[in-house]
């Protein structure tokens, strides 16, 4: 029979309202699970002082040095017993998930029984920031027997603490008509080859892949990782009359204009009347009605996407598919949030040879990573301490003018000068 339920006024407020409540979701557990009755103590406790009173430690399972995140309690009795004793361990399971976290049902149903079988509280958060599937809230002695049976499933450890983390990538081309790139066996190449580095935490700090299918980037992988794939194209965009047809049938000229025309960030859209002609090099021009066509000057397109959303299927990316690979995105830690910086502007990614390239470039930044960033530093901020064209240096990746911190915004560039820094940029490619 479970423990009796402590009085939690300060969780039940999080209850109320429109949206549901992580409350109610270990509430629900706390019915035949004294662990999260405990947890909820403790997590009123927390409420009533607004202190923590989770601290770490060091748990792990034979042959890993990371993947598991160790939580103690520090609320104790005067006799120095734990206050809550069931929660007193709290520990968390980072299991890596299937590239583009594809589940059948039964797997899933598979893994919540195995989680409830080997002693895990019931929690399970799909998923964090680094990808990893959660599994939260088991006690040290049964660390290793859970940690046994996903392996047995198939499933590894992911990574914690100062070390590569588990990879995160878009559903991409299993599902999405945006992906310009195989993105699970993007993950898996560059993973499954540098797994040491996820398992036996070696780095300055941690450092994430991510892999998104398009410009979309539906895994934040450009805010949230230190090297970001993301798919682009490089010809024009690609589109299709008669669905461009079928989405104006439902639309009005307003909605054309104030929706697709007027968001474009580089005026690169523009409305033009159905006259019959060929539309001119490099510009994609698609008729959306007998009297209206909108013609697309792919030069001045950034890839921000929104005409290719707004409009599904009529417009498509381009058929020369490749990836843009940018270095240093990260959340708020030493200089703030930042985004990726663009270092490879455009590489395929089709072949073997361009995957294992892929693989040697993530390589190659991981190791120039481990051996020039200082304690708790992110690559995004080692690059702001030593520059960026001392790291481009040390990768030994000639400089690009395409090497940008964020797209254009502006139609209207100055061109003053552009002579002479095109006859110094291309002296620099003759004498590479």
């Amino acid at each position: 029979m479970a423990k009796q339920m402590y009085d939690t006024p300060n969780l039940d407020e999080l209850e109320k309202g429109p949206w549901p409540s992580f409350v109610t979701g270990i509430k629900r557990l706390a019915k035949d699970n004294d662990m999260m009755v405990d947890l909820l103590g403790q997590l009123e406790t927390s409420y009533n002082t607004r202190f923590g009173y989770w601290k770490g430690g060091t748990v792990g399972v034979v042959g890993y040095g990371g993947g598991v995140i160790p939580r103690f309690t520090e609320l104790k009795n005067a006799d120095g017993t734990p206050k809550f004793p069931e929660s007193a361990e709290f520990h968390t399971l980072r299991i890596q998930p299937p590239a583009g976290m594809h589940y059948t049902s039964d797997l899933l149903r598979q893994m919540c029984d195995a989680w409830l079988e080997t002693g895990g509280s019931g929690l399970v958060a799909f998923h964090g920031q680094s990808g990893d599937i959660m599994f939260q809230g088991i006690k040290t002695a049964d660390v290793q027997r859970s940690f046994d049976k996903f392996n047995e499933m198939g499933f590894d450890l992911g990574g914690a603490g100062p070390a590569l983390r588990t990879s995160m990538s878009c559903v991409g081309a299993a599902r999405c008509e945006m992906s310009c790139y195989d993105e699970a066996r993007a993950l898996r190449t560059v993973i499954n080859n540098n797994l040491d580095d996820m398992h036996r935490p070696s780095l300055p700090y941690k450092f994430k892949f991510k892999f998104s299918g398009c410009p979309n980037d539906c895994v934040n992988s450009i805010q949230r990782s230190d090297m970001a794939t993301i798919g682009t194209w490089r010809d024009s965009i690609q589109a299709d009359e008669k669905l461009a047809r079928d989405w104006m049938a439902g639309h009005s000229m307003e909605d054309l204009i104030n929706m697709v025309v007027n968001m474009c960030p580089t005026r690169a859209i523009q409305l033009t009347k159905n006259d019959g002609a060929a539309a001119a090099e490099g510009v994609t021009k698609v008729a959306v009605s007998d009297a209206n066509c909108i013609e697309i000057d792919n030069h001045n397109c950034v890839r921000c996407m929104h005409c290719l959303n707004v409009m599904p299927g009529a417009l498509l990316p381009g058929k020369d598919k490749g990836v843009t690979i940018l270095v240093g995105g990260k959340g708020v830690l030493k200089i703030g949030a930042s985004m990726g910086t663009v270092v490879i502007p455009f590489m395929k990614l089709e072949s073997d040879e361009d995957f294992e390239k892929l693989n040697d470039l993530s390589r190659n930044i991981l190791d120039f990573f481990a051996e020039n960033a200082l304690e708790h530093e992110r690559t995004g901020e080692m690059i702001e301490r030593i520059g960026l064209v001392n790291f481009l240096e040390g990768l030994d990746i000639p400089i690009d003018p395409n090497m940008i911190v964020h797209p254009r915004t502006n139609p209207y560039v100055r061109t003053d000068g552009w002579d002479e820094e095109v006859e110094k940029w291309n002296e620099r490619k003759a004498a590479a």
